[in-house]
């Protein structure tokens, strides 16, 4: 159960996961357990492991989108575990996530998908179509997409874009939200090389210059190396790797899938 924090939240950290433990049912084994970390404001974290190794699971856990039995998770000091409700969904407003599949809707305009992601705050028609939408809520969508490179093609239906250019209008809807943190699943995993480049470059870009904090799971070890601040490992229930990217490279994080 979450203790009062000590700290403000201006010295606690962005995210902090404490004891944490997950089995799913009829399991015989955890899928992890005991696993704690503290990531600073605008730290690029990049999370590694094996098939089945549960990183994809220990992301959303932190997101409270599915619940560990043990532990708490804190977001800029405040304990999100036992939250529920609209206060829950406050608290998750305050981050982004993007999955690797989009979760566009093909139909509607590039701008329109953007301004669905204002709906984590407000559920307003407003933001359901950008016909609808006020005029400070279609700049607000544009300068998210700008900062994604899209603006041009604000006007573009979704199912006319390209994997990469999809993967780019999920941060924007994502952004839309105004987050402190950004969590990404996967995200370059359905995407050839060069869009997946350029998404984790827009990925960084965003945690460098605008100080948002960002959570991977990855599979690319090139891009834990060189997209990350910070690399941790899950191998065999346990975090098992915890170390500066700087200090790491691709042969040594091979040893994580042995």
């Amino acid at each position: 159960m979450c203790a009062t924090p000590t700290a403000s939240s201006d010295e606690a950290p962005a995210l902090k996961v404490q004891g944490l433990s997950k089995r799913f049912n009829g399991a015989a084994s955890p899928v992890w357990s005991d696993i704690s970390f503290e990531v600073p404001h605008g730290q690029r974290l990049a999370i590694i492991g094996g098939n089945g190794a549960g990183k994809s699971t220990l992301l959303r856990c932190c997101m409270r989108l599915i619940d560990a039995e043990e532990g708490d998770i804190h977001f800029s000091g405040c304990c999100v575990s036992t939250l529920k409700g609209r206060a829950l969904s406050k608290a998750r407003s305050r981050v982004g996530f993007v999955f690797q599949k989009h979760n566009l809707v093909p139909r509607l305009s590039v701008l329109t998908n953007v301004l669905h992601g204002g709906m984590a705050h407000c559920n307003n028609p407003q933001l359901w179509y950008q016909g609808w939408a006020s005029q400070r809520q279609r700049e607000d969508a544009l300068a998210c997409l700008d900062q994604v490179g899209l603006a041009h093609l604000a006007r573009q239906r979704t199912d006319e874009l390209s994997g990469g250019q999809s993967q780019r209008v999920a941060i924007a809807r994502a952004l839309m939200q105004q987050p402190e943190m950004i969590f990404a699943d996967e995200p370059v995993a359905s995407l050839d090389p060069q869009a997946g480049e350029d998404v984790m470059q827009v990925f960084s870009d965003l945690a460098q210059h605008k100080g948002l904090t960002f959570v991977f799971v990855t599979h690319h070890l090139e891009h834990a190396v060189h997209y990350a601040d910070r690399v941790i490992g899950l191998q065999a229930g346990k975090l098992a790797l915890d170390e500066p990217a700087s200090a790491l490279d691709v042969q040594q994080l091979r040893s994580m899938y042995g």
